[in-house]
């Protein structure tokens, strides 16, 4: 499974565009998950130069921050397991607070 399609990635980009101040807040755009143990990434920005997110990242904690898309495409967990999206997750419906 592609965990960004096309739409996803360019709603992430243009969020990402759109708050170069760094003062707006989006609703959440795409949910991953590790399926084979702790993690959840909620992610709402993606810098299209570095492929760097911003969102709330859940693994003991929940912290809003950054997240590299490329070590999170690269790992692999119990099982051999990579980190999935969330198909059912609703886009642009839900603010961090509302999920942490």
């Amino acid at each position: 499974m592609k965990i960004l399609t096309k739409d996803i990635k360019e709603r992430l980009i243009k969020n990402f565009n759109e708050n170069k101040n760094g003062d707006k807040e989006f609703k959440i755009v795409v949910k991953l998950f590790n399926p084979s143990g702790v993690g959840t990434w909620y992610l709402s920005e993606l810098n299209p130069t570095t492929n760097v997110a911003f969102g709330l990242c859940c693994i003991h904690e929940n912290e809003l921050g950054y997240v590299d898309l490329n070590e999170l495409l690269t790992f692999r967990g119990q099982l051999g397991l990579g980190i999935e999206r969330d198909r059912y997750f609703k886009s642009n419906v839900k603010t961090f607070k509302e999920v942490a």
